[in-house]
Formats: structure tokens, C-alpha cells, sequence
């Protein structure tokens, strides 16, 4: 697969197909990444929600199973200042779901397991030697973020505005991530809070494109050949995909949440903080409905999500989605294929690849001013 209009990320990361399979931090797995990777695309390793000894743990798998290039992405927001009232407060408010649940509203939420990149995971970086790294929300301190480039790697991270891609490039970022609103999961924001603002993908890439000297991935709606070719249309040099990679059976996609993927439609999606405390794309369901989909009680990022913890292993215990971070994108429908990974990633590159050829085949259109 060698007739890409644009080459410049298949030469910057190594591979042959110019697809990046979303982090998905939850659903992400080394059997994910792996299967992407052989099939031509880049894998990528979610590392936001494993210590530092599962990150070690997962290389080593994937390390025994490929030689590929491969992605390891991280967060990189700043830890949070614990509001003793603002948490009383956001626990007050669950209070009632934990009655009903038959929960103790008195106990004691467990800890928040997303961790910023930090001096423990840069070790692992220097070790293993990865082709890519990318982090969201930013990049992160000067310090860590030399010495990720002086182990070799490729800098990638998510802008979702013009003003974060022209950052993103001052700062030394290789290739950046134009994420249009229409992606699903956590927002890569980190220079604005405003979500009315944000940008669609189809409007937001091709600005991305016009202010950067970097190749820029799409992101946010791609979830067939379709947007594979508008991307290219766009200027992007490659594109990002997650929702899709949600059927595959190498993810770890909760029952719940599977089911909350099939039977969702175009509109079914909402940007809500009501998870983790900063703002995502997720199917609609009750605790988005009743709470947010945006509140202001929330807790700083990421500890919202440790009450409600309790709430979501109760509730999918017993079949229901009503507490669960159900993320998704907007183009759900478009994506529903139970496919192997590797397949998926290689019919999309196949189908991509004959809309292009026909494309350029075509007769061109005759301007009649």
C-alpha cells in the first residue's frame, strides 16, 4: 500500500499505512496495539490509566510479538488541588445513587487511577525506545519532554484549536492531532475551557494544516474509507481512529458499554464532565442526564471519577450503563464492524486506497466562469 498522496507521517513513524489507532485509555490493550501495528498502522498503548510496573508489563508483550512501530501515550495534566468542599460537595450530590444502589454514601471512594507522565514513565520511554510518543492535554515539563527526544521518539499531542497546534509546534511537537469535536473521550484542550467553542474536524484540519510547517493527523468523525479520503482532502497526512476500534475483539470494551455502542445513533453523544471532572464525548445515559452533562460540582480532574467508581462496578455488575464513561464519537454508526484489528485497519487502508485511485482517475471538473 504505496500510493499515498502524502507520505510524510508513513516516513516520519515507520509504517506503511497512514493510520493511528487511538489511545482509549480503558479499552486500549497491547493485543490493540500489536494487531494495528502488523497490519501496517501505527498501534497505540494507552498508559494514562497503568502504573508504571503494567506499562513495563505490556511492553514486554508487545515487545515479544512485534517489531513494529508503536505509540505510547500519556496524559499530561498537572495533579490535581484536592477542594475538601468541592468534594463533599460532588459527594452529596451522588449520595442518593449510592442509597439506592444499596452503597454506603459514608465510605470511602477509592483512589483515582490516571496518572500524569512523569520521571518513572520517561525511564521506560529511555529503555524501550518506542517510535512514538504522544501525550494529551499538552506536553509535558521541558525537562521530561528532552529527554523523550533524545530517546529517539517522534512528539505527537492533540490540539483541538489553531492556537493549541501553534503551540504544540513551538514546543516541539513532530506531528500533531487536529481533534474535531466530533471525537470521542477525553478532549485533548489544555489552552481553553470552553467547550461551546470548540471546532469541528471538517472545519478545524484544514486551518490546522494552513498554520503549521508539522504534518497533522485527523481526528474526530473518521470511522470509514469515507473520512480516510476527506482527511487527505483536508491536508491531513494521516488520521486518527478510535470509535471504530471499540468492536474489535482484541479491546476491552465492558458488556455494557459494547451494548451502548450498537445500538447508539448520531445524536447520542454528549460532551460531559460528569466522569472524570474534564470533558469528554460519551453516549448519553443517566448520571449525564440527571447531573450534567456539564456541572460545575465536579471535582478537579481526575477525581470525580473515584466516587463514582463504586456506582459504575454496581450498576454494570447488574447490566446497566447508567454510571459508566460509555465514550464514544459522533460517527458510531459509521463504525460498527466486528472485526479482527489487523482486518479492520487493513480494509479501511484497501477501501481508502481505491477511492483515492478512482478519484484521481476521474475526469476532471471543467470550470465554466
Amino acid at each position: 500500500m504505496s500510493d499515498w498522496p502524502d507520505r510524510r507521517i508513513l516516513d516520519l513513524f515507520g509504517i506503511a499505512v497512514p493510520i493511528i489507532q487511538a489511545p482509549m485509555a480503558g479499552p486500549g490493550t497491547p493485543e490493540l496495539a500489536i494487531a494495528v501495528s502488523d497490519a501496517g498502522g501505527l498501534g497505540s498503548l494507552p498508559c494514562a490509566q497503568l502504573s508504571p510496573q503494567q506499562t513495563r508489563a505490556a511492553l514486554e508483550l508487545i515487545r515479544a510479538s512485534t517489531s513494529r512501530s508503536l505509540n505510547l501515550n500519556f496524559f499530561c495534566h498537572s495533579p490535581p488541588n484536592i477542594d475538601a468542599v468541592r468534594s463533599m460537595a460532588w459527594r452529596a450530590l451522588l449520595a442518593p445513587y449510592y442509597v439506592e444502589l444499596g452503597l454506603d454514601p459514608e465510605s470511602t471512594p477509592p483512589t483515582t487511577d490516571r496518572r500524569p507522565f512523569d520521571g518513572e514513565f520517561c525511564e521506560l520511554i529511555e529503555e524501550y525506545r518506542p517510535k512514538v510518543v504522544s501525550f494529551h492535554f499538552g506536553l509535558p515539563r521541558r525537562d521530561l519532554l528532552e529527554r523523550v527526544r533524545a530517546a529517539g521518539a517522534k512528539v505527537v499531542s492533540s490540539a483541538t484549536t489553531v492556537a493549541e497546534a501553534r503551540w504544540l509546534e513551538e514546543h516541539g511537537c513532530d506531528a500533531i492531532i487536529a481533534m474535531g469535536f466530533e471525537a470521542g473521550g477525553h478532549r485533548g484542550s489544555f489552552l481553553v475551557e470552553d467547550m461551546s467553542r470548540q471546532i469541528g474536524t471538517f472545519a478545524l484540519v484544514p486551518q490546522v494544516v494552513d498554520a503549521v510547517k508539522v504534518p497533522v493527523v485527523a481526528a474526530g468523525g473518521i470511522a470509514d474509507a469515507r473520512g480516510i479520503v476527506a482527511a487527505f482532502a483536508l491536508g491531513a497526512a494521516a488520521v486518527q481512529i478510535g470509535t471504530a476500534y471499540l468492536f474489535c475483539p482484541e479491546s476491552n470494551v465492558p458488556r455494557v458499554h459494547l451494548e451502548a455502542l450498537r445500538g447508539a445513533g448520531d445524536d447520542d453523544t454528549m460532551i460531559t464532565n460528569v466522569f472524570t471532572g474534564r470533558p469528554a464525548r460519551g453516549i448519553v445515559n443517566r448520571i449525564m442526564r440527571e447531573l450534567g452533562p456539564l456541572s460545575s460540582v465536579t471535582p478537579s480532574f481526575p477525581l470525580a471519577a473515584a466516587a463514582l467508581a463504586p456506582l459504575k462496578a454496581k450498576s454494570e455488575a447488574a447490566g446497566s450503563g447508567g454510571f459508566s464513561n460509555l465514550w464514544s464519537g459522533q460517527a458510531v454508526r459509521l463504525a460498527r464492524r466486528s472485526l479482527p484489528a489487523g482486518q479492520l485497519t487493513q480494509l479501511l487502508a484497501r477501501q481508502a486506497l481505491q477511492q483515492l485511485a478512482h478519484q484521481s482517475a476521474a475526469p476532471g471538473v471543467r470550470d465554466s466562469t
